[in-house]
């Protein structure tokens, strides 16, 4: 189906206020097809006593509003040419009950990713194939196991991880080349924090939705951006 998108800046305050952050919504027009139980995980003795209870797949999360989770929003264009240091902050995605939690992460790139497992039995993170020439890998991680480091050095949307233990697990990593990006939260929200006076091309990508991009030019602080992607 055709995606949409339409994107709009509000402006608060005088002309002359700097830039700052950009806030917005991404919502969803249509109906997804309904989610469906894991019926693997369920199976499973191990995860489907962590698990507590069904489990759907996640490929559509749609909260108040029809806001749509799980979008990766970025600056696409308008920065190039321009470095940025990683931040010493470590973005972390783990584990749990069998699943990858949260489904899906942002980390600039540089930035060191810390693989968690919080469950009380093995798994394994596989990261088989990157489009973007990251460095693949594939490592077990146990029960009680330190965490594991790694760093996608190119910005890639998405790096997908894999349990090949248990082959239903998947999740995300949005990697950016700048720090300006976030990932929706289960109502569609974002903000893009810092983003400095100019001209740029923002992307919303979702798994199942696919990307869409608009001109932004922001010139003031308080921007609010309102993007909609239709089901596919």
């Amino acid at each position: 189906m055709k995606q949409l998108i339409h994107l709009a800046a509000l402006v608060a305050g005088s002309a002359s206020v700097l830039a700052g952050d950009v806030t917005g919504i991404v919502t969803l027009k249509g109906t997804p097809p309904a989610e469906k139980p894991i019926a693997p995980l369920a199976a499973d003795p191990n995860c489907g006593k962590a698990a507590k209870g069904p489990v759907n797949t996640r490929h559509y999360v749609v909260g108040s509003g029809g806001g749509l989770g799980n979008v990766f929003v970025y600056v696409k264009g308008g920065l190039e040419g321009k470095k940025f240091e990683a931040p010493a902050t470590k973005a972390v995605i783990d584990q749990v009950a069998c699943l990858y939690e949260p489904y899906m992460i942002g980390a600039q790139a540089g930035q060191a990713v810390e693989i968690r497992n919080s469950d009380a039995f093995l798994h394994n993170v596989n990261f088989m194939k990157s489009e973007a020439g990251n460095t693949t890998f594939n490592f077990a991680q146990g029960a009680g196991a330190k965490p594991v480091e790694k760093t996608f050095v190119n910005q890639e949307v998405f790096a997908k991880l894999q349990c090949n233990v248990h082959p239903w697990m998947f999740g995300y990593v949005g990697v950016s080349a700048t720090p300006y990006f976030a990932v929706t939260d289960k109502d569609g929200k974002f903000t893009l924090k810092g983003l400095p006076a100019g001209k740029y091309t923002v992307a919303f990508k979702h798994l199942k939705a696919g990307e869409v991009t608009q001109e932004l030019e922001v010139k003031d602080s308080g921007a609010e951006v309102k993007a909609t992607l239709e089901v596919k």
